[in-house]
């Protein structure tokens, strides 16, 4: 572990080479951290960030791992519900399209979008980053895609839908035969997948490699 870095003046140095911290705002001097390090403010012991080990490809197999899990996560079945002799099967698409049925247009696009679309976007957004960095190509769109993926990060809300799940299906347990379906292993294990990628994606090893390419590439 590095302990942060020195607190003297840094007002003449260049703005790539500070980090402020999160918590106390503190400016100090960025730095230089070896693979599995990690940087401390001085000030209130908040962890700055850490260097991580093959961030790159670590992520895309998360990515690739997200996408093969997302179609039978919104379109198997998450439970089948046996009520008066009538089964029915529910998934995520078929809930969006109930609730739109149901003269409930408005509720529904919010959970389309919270739900699927958003999550399917920012999981595409992360794959064009990482590309662009392992094939070292397009580094400029790949900053591009990176800000929309920070921008979309707060909409996708799939651990809401899954507590959403998770009640309805305490509640139907108790008047109604309920089975659950391949669809909701495969929607938590994209859930797990997705807060795995979450920190195994470094967002200052991201940046830097980003930038860097970037800066190369304007020269």
């Amino acid at each position: 572990m590095a302990d942060s870095t020195g607190t003297h003046d840094v007002s003449a140095l260049p703005l790539d080479e500070l980090v402020a911290c999160h918590e106390c705002d503190l400016l100090m001097h960025r730095p230089q951290l070896a693979d599995g390090e990690r940087a401390d403010c001085p000030r209130c012991g908040y962890e700055l960030y850490s260097q991580r080990n093959h961030v790159v490809r670590r992520s895309l197999a998360l990515v690739l791992a997200a996408l093969l899990l997302y179609i039978p996560a919104n379109f198997l079945p998450i439970m089948r519900l046996n009520l008066l002799g009538q089964t029915s099967e529910d998934t995520l698409w078929s809930a969006v399209v109930s609730l739109y049925q149901s003269d409930m247009q408005s509720v529904a696009i919010v959970v389309f979008l919270c739900s699927m679309a958003v999550p399917l976007l920012k999981l595409l957004c992360q794959l064009l980053v990482l590309l662009s960095i392992a094939w070292n190509i397009g580094r400029g769109y790949g900053l591009l895609f990176y800000r929309i993926y920070h921008h979309l990060r707060d909409w996708g809300m799939l651990e809401v839908y899954l507590m959403g799940i998770l009640v309805a299906i305490v509640k139907l347990a108790d008047i109604a035969d309920l089975s659950l379906g391949i669809g909701l292993v495969c929607f938590v294990g994209l859930l797990l997948v997705q807060l795995w990628l979450e920190v195994t994606m470094a967002p200052h090893q991201i940046w830097q490699a980003l930038s860097e390419e970037d800066a190369h590439e304007s020269n």
